[in-house]
C-alpha cells in the first residue's frame, strides 16, 4: 500500500470483499442421481427412465375415415367474407366488393395433419436462500428422492407449464460462501476504506492553480456505494450470515406441436392456414399414437410415419412422453372467380373463419 492509498483510510482485513455471489466450485456435496447439474435456464435434461415399450404400427390396421364433404360458400357468405376483408384495408374500396358478378366458386380440398406430443423434462441445480431459523428438509430425514419420483401435480393435458419444487430432503445450511458468516462485505467500490480518491483532482485536493471545487481540495470523497461506511451488508445472505442450501427441481411440460398441409394449390400462400381452424374429423389419441394408414390421401398417411417418427426420436431420449395426439382436419378452402368493369379477377375464402386473400383488388382509392 502506498502513502496515497493510506491516506484514504484503514480497512479490516478480517471482513471479506464482495465478490460472486454463486458459490465456488466444491463448495456443495453431490446428490444422488443429481450429479453434475447446475440449475439455470439451458440445463441438460434429467434423463427419464425408458419406455414400457416402443409403438410398432399394426398389420391391417387401417384407420376408419368418415364420410367427408367438402364444405361450399354461398355467393352471399363469399362477398360478406370479400366486404370484411375490404374494411381492413384502408387503401381498399368496397364499391368493387358489392357490385362484382361471380362466375365460379370452386372448393378445394384441403387436409392438414397434425401430431402433439405432450412431454415433460426434468432439470435440477442447487439454490439458496438466507437461514433465519425456518426448518431444514435435510438428509436426517431420509435420502433424497430420484428425479423423476419426485411428486408433481400434473396439468392440463397438451397445454404448457413450468413448476420449480425443492427435492425432499435436500437441504443444509452453511456458512455464507459471500460474507464467509460477517454478515457484512468490504465495499467493492472503495474497497472498505469508505472513501475514494478525487477523479478530478487525482487525489492533489488542486486543479491546476485553484483549489479543487469536487473534493473541496481534500484530495478524497465520500465513496457513494456504501455510504462512506466502507462496509455493505452481505447481497448474499442479507445479513443472516448463512444459507439454506436446496436442490430446486424444474419441471417443464410441453406440447410439441407439428403440422403438414400438403401443397395442392400454388396460387394460395400455405403459411395463411397457420392462423385458421378446420374442422377436425378424426382424432386418435394414445399414450404413444401409431402411423395413419388406409387413408385415402397417402401423403398423409406417409408424413404421419415420419412424423411419428421424429417426435419419438427428438422427445423420448430427454423427455418423458405423457400423451400424444394426432388429429386430420379439413380446412375450408374455395376460389371465388368473379368479373367486374368487364375484367376478370379472383380471391380465396378458406378456415373456418372465412379469411379471405386476394393478390389482386379491382381498385384501390387514389392517394391525392
Amino acid at each position: 500500500m502506498d502513502e496515497k492509498d493510506e491516506d484514504l483510510g484503514e480497512f479490516d482485513p478480517n471482513i471479506p470483499e464482495e465478490g460472486p455471489t454463486a458459490p465456488p466450485p466444491g463448495w456443495l456435496d453431490d446428490v444422488h442421481g443429481y450429479q453434475g447439474h447446475k440449475g439455470g435456464e439451458g440445463d441438460a435434461p434429467l434423463y427419464p427412465p425408458p419406455p414400457a415399450y416402443n409403438p410398432q404400427p399394426e398389420l391391417n390396421r387401417n384407420t376408419l375415415v368418415p364420410n367427408v364433404r367438402v364444405p361450399t360458400v354461398s355467393e352471399d357468405v363469399a362477398r360478406e367474407a370479400l366486404l370484411k376483408f375490404v374494411e381492413s384495408k384502408w387503401r381498399y374500396s368496397s364499391k368493387p366488393a358489392r357490385n362484382l358478378t361471380f362466375k365460379e366458386l370452386r372448393p378445394i380440398t384441403v387436409y392438414r395433419y397434425r401430431l402433439e406430443t405432450f412431454s415433460e423434462t426434468r432439470t435440477s441445480g442447487w439454490q439458496f436462500e438466507p437461514y433465519n431459523g425456518q426448518v431444514v428438509d435435510g438428509p436426517q430425514f431420509g435420502v433424497s428422492p430420484p428425479p423423476w419420483d419426485v411428486p408433481v401435480s400434473l396439468p392440463q393435458r397438451f397445454s404448457d407449464r413450468v413448476e420449480k419444487v425443492r427435492v425432499p430432503h435436500s437441504s443444509i445450511v452453511k456458512v455464507c460462501h459471500m460474507c464467509s458468516g460477517c454478515g457484512r462485505v468490504r465495499c467493492s467500490g472503495c474497497h472498505g476504506r469508505g472513501q475514494k480518491r478525487c477523479p478530478f483532482c487525482h487525489g492533489h485536493g488542486r486543479s491546476g492553480n485553484k483549489r479543487c471545487t469536487s473534493c473541496h481540495g481534500r484530495g478524497r470523497k465520500r465513496c457513494i456505494s456504501c455510504s462512506g461506511q466502507g462496509l455493505k451488508t452481505c447481497s448474499v445472505c442479507h445479513g443472516s450470515q448463512n444459507l439454506l442450501h436446496f436442490i430446486q427441481l424444474t419441471v417443464t411440460w410441453k406440447n410439441n406441436v407439428s403440422d403438414f398441409i400438403p401443397d395442392r394449390q400454388p396460387d394460395f400462400p400455405d403459411k395463411k392456414f397457420e392462423k385458421v381452424t378446420g374442422d377436425p374429423f378424426f382424432v386418435d389419441e394414445s399414450v404413444l399414437v401409431y402411423p395413419i394408414q388406409g387413408f385415402p390421401d397417402q401423403e398423409i398417411c406417409d408424413v404421419s410415419t415420419k412424423m411419428i417418427h421424429e417426435h419419438l426420436e427428438r422427445f423420448s431420449s430427454t423427455s418423458r412422453i405423457l400423451q400424444q395426439r394426432q388429429t386430420i382436419e379439413l380446412v375450408p378452402l374455395t376460389q371465388a372467380y368473379y368479373t367486374y368493369s368487364g375484367k376478370d379477377f379472383g380471391f380465396y375464402v378458406y378456415g373456418m373463419e372465412n379469411k379471405v386473400f386476394t393478390s389482386k383488388y379491382p381498385s384501390a382509392c387514389s392517394i391525392l
